[in-house]
């Protein structure tokens, strides 16, 4: 090689250096072909720094030509020959590991006839790193087997891989080889032996290999942290915090992040960091805004965004989600549109927030265009895309729409059966969702807590009460946990189908009930006319220290209109508003004027009305119109009517109202003039249906 050929090299080498140091967007692949232009041959060594610093850049870039980049170098090294030495072949293998190409990385280390424990170890660490756990643990096996003898290294990769309580037993097996080999006395050893031991649910172990430690380095102290974080234990990670700041062990980003995910009091955190300067690495304000977003404080969140040097699609997608969460959708599409000026593309997790704001039915459109945007970039392909669709067009009963898109998904995992059937429940098509259980069976799938939950909805809406006791059963022979959600489901369906006893006996096996379940049971015995039942069960509730909340004061509120106790009622409401000072919403008011004015009070209810926070609207007129048809109120009842009309001239609950408080008094005059009024409407009232329930019970009994 001439000595200017050397220099031409040198400069490259400086450049490919420069690229690696600053961690730049711009791709080191340009460097080389310039350098191939002035007629160069790269050396072992140009390769070993373009391998470097591709493996920089593309951490940091937002750029899908990563892996094909890295296909180019392959084609490059194979074409010169310096792919045989070893370390480049490992220095390949390990650009490819981060890439995620796993594959690629398998079949160079199968290619390698040398190769060396450090090939070895990247592959393994790569397999953790990508979630291939087994993969990483059978590997291990593999390279102990060929007679290769594992490093601390080696461990370090591999332990991560065994955090999860199905791995725990392979996890142990690992810990004892690394004692028996001498290992475990590295503190990166016992760092991720602490964390593999804290995920798989077992903290003793944890805090044993932790006190064990000589010298507790910031990552020993970081693993206890954020071990006791994953549990919920924000105290002791505080407690460990402390420690580890009263030992003069300086805090970095990981320590924050740690507390933060402990859940501990975001504010103080961000104060922390503002004095010891660690607010200006960008994964610790990425986390603020993260948390600020969750906390709802979409605003505070906004600003820390815009402070990071280089703004990220997790922050953004953060906030977007916190403003989807309030149904802000003005401001989803202002974020949206700096996304795109940041040349950045949402990914799933952001796309299902936009989708789950859109609430409101003036912003159906927008959701239609996200749905387009989805299509385009690719994003429906994802399950949980198409997933956040069904649930959209299931929110505005476009149910075409919710089977067409279900019967594009290539695969159907049991998530995607749950959103039709629980989108069909919502549309109010319950016939559907359970011809939906059938067919989800004959695919093979076992249903989980969800399915029956939502199901168990349908069975309340058709009162479907065999089906329902089928569903039980199910859940009692597969060991389901008949807790929250799940008893409460089936509480209220059997509450709806009109069995009470049966809504009891669920009651009464549960260890733990919940607040909804408290609050579905003292309904239930409140709609079948068990006012005192209802009242005792919410003496219990408060004996049992829990809180009520709005839905129980309802269910209270409703047992006192079916029993006529006035008083009860009366002092139920002031429990509300004046012990526990809650805010009465419209349901709380109509209830309270159908209590009052069925008793005939119609003054107080009257009063009660005008003294309202806010304007009355149809239930709670409606309440008082009912009550004028018992007490035979006709003038008041027209008067009334007046209101209801004035609100909702197409409710058709006012004629049929009116119609009965007319037909009471004789009048059948009128009875036809309001009946006829209906028609002109286009209303006939309140349809009613009768049901019979014929279905077949042969892919419920199948236990698989």
């Amino acid at each position: 090689m001439s000595l200017g050929n050397s220099v031409g090299l040198s400069f490259f080498h400086s450049l490919l250096k420069s690229q690696l140091e600053t961690k730049t967007l711009k791709s080191p692949l340009l460097i080389f072909r310039q350098l191939l232009q002035s007629n160069l041959n790269p050396s072992d060594f140009t390769f070993s720094l373009l391998i470097k610093a591709s493996a920089s850049s593309s951490s940091v870039s937002y750029s899908l030509k990563p892996k094909l980049e890295a296909n180019q170098i392959h084609t490059h090294l194979l074409k010169s020959g310096i792919i045989q030495l070893v370390y480049i072949k490992t220095a390949l293998l390990n650009l490819y590991v981060n890439l995620g190409c796993i594959k690629n990385a398998r079949f160079l280390l199968e290619d390698m006839p040398d190769r060396d424990v450090v090939a070895w170890n990247a592959l393994i660490s790569g397999y953790s790193k990508n979630g291939y756990d087994f993969f990483a643990f059978n590997l291990f096996i593999e390279m102990v087997r060929e007679g290769f003898r594992p490093q601390a290294t080696t461990l370090v990769g591999l332990v991560p891989s065994c955090g999860r309580l199905e791995l725990v037993f392979q996890g142990k097996s690992i810990h004892g080889f690394g004692v028996k080999a001498g290992l475990d006395r590295d503190s990166k050893v016992k760092n991720v032996l602490t964390s593999m031991y804290a995920k798989c649910g077992d903290l003793e172990g944890a805090e044993i290999l932790f006190e064990e430690m000589v010298e507790k380095s910031v990552v020993s102290w970081n693993t206890m942290i954020g071990a006791y974080g994953q549990k919920g234990l924000f105290d002791e990670a505080m407690v460990v915090f402390k420690k580890m700041r009263g030992q003069d062990v300086e805090a970095n980003s990981v320590t924050i992040m740690s507390l933060l995910s402990a859940n501990a009091d975001h504010e103080a955190i961000h104060c922390f960091v503002i004095k010891t300067g660690i607010v200006n690495d960008a994964s610790v304000i990425t986390s603020l805004v993260c948390v600020y977003a969750r906390s709802g404080d979409s605003e505070s969140a906004e600003l820390l965004h815009k402070s990071l040097p280089q703004e990220n699609l997790v922050s953004l997608t953060a906030i977007i989600s916190s403003y989807a969460e309030k149904g802000n959708v003005d401001m989803v599409v202002a974020c949206f549109a700096q996304s795109r000026r940041l040349d950045t593309e949402l990914d799933a997790v952001a796309m299902v927030s936009i989708l789950h704001g859109v609430k409101n039915p003036a912003y159906f459109d927008i959701g239609l265009a996200f749905h387009g945007y989805g299509t385009k970039t690719g994003l429906c392909i994802h399950d949980l895309v198409a997933n956040g669709l069904i649930s959209l067009y299931s929110k505005f009963n476009d149910i075409e729409a919710v089977f067409s898109l279900f019967s594009e998904m290539q695969e159907k995992p049991l998530t995607s059966w749950n959103s039709i059937i629980s989108g069909c429940v919502q549309a109010g098509r319950a016939g559907d969702a359970m011809e939906l259980f059938c067919q989800m069976k004959m695919y093979g799938h076992h249903p989980d807590a969800i399915t029956i939950a939502t199901l168990l909805s349908g069975c309340s809406q058709l009162g479907y009460l065999q089906f329902g006791k089928k569903l039980h059963s199910f859940v009692l022979r597969n060991n389901l946990e008949v807790e929250d959600f799940i008893g409460t489901a089936l509480i209220d369906m059997y509450i709806k189908c009109g069995s009470i006893e049966l809504a009891e006996r669920v009651f009464k096996s549960t260890k733990e009930p919940c607040l909804a379940t408290w609050n579905t049971i003292i309904t239930g015995y409140g709609i079948c006319g068990f006012e005192n039942k209802a009242l005792s069960l919410y003496a219990e509730l408060r004996e049992r220290g829990l809180k009520p909340d709005k839905i129980t004061f309802l269910g209270v509120l409703s047992a006192c209109i079916h029993g006529g106790s006035v008083d009860e009622g009366r002092r139920y409401f002031q429990i509300m508003t004046e012990e526990f000072g809650m805010a009465p919403s419209l349901q709380h008011c109509a209830s309270m004027v159908a209590l009052l004015s069925r008793a005939g009070f119609f003054e107080e209810a009257l009063l009660f009305i005008r003294n309202m926070d806010f304007d009355p609207d149809s239930a709670v007129w409606g309440a008082l119109i009912s009550a004028c048809c018992i007490h035979q109120e006709v003038k008041l009842g027209e008067y009334l009517a007046k209101k209801l009309y004035l609100l909702d001239h197409r409710n058709g609950g006012l004629y049929v109202l009116m119609s009965n408080l007319y037909a009471s008094k004789g009048m059948w005059d009128d009875v036809v003039r309001v009946r006829q009024m209906m028609k002109d409407t286009g209303g006939d009232g309140c349809s009613g249906a009768s049901l019979i329930e014929l279905t077949s019970f042969k892919e419920v009994d199948n236990n698989s």
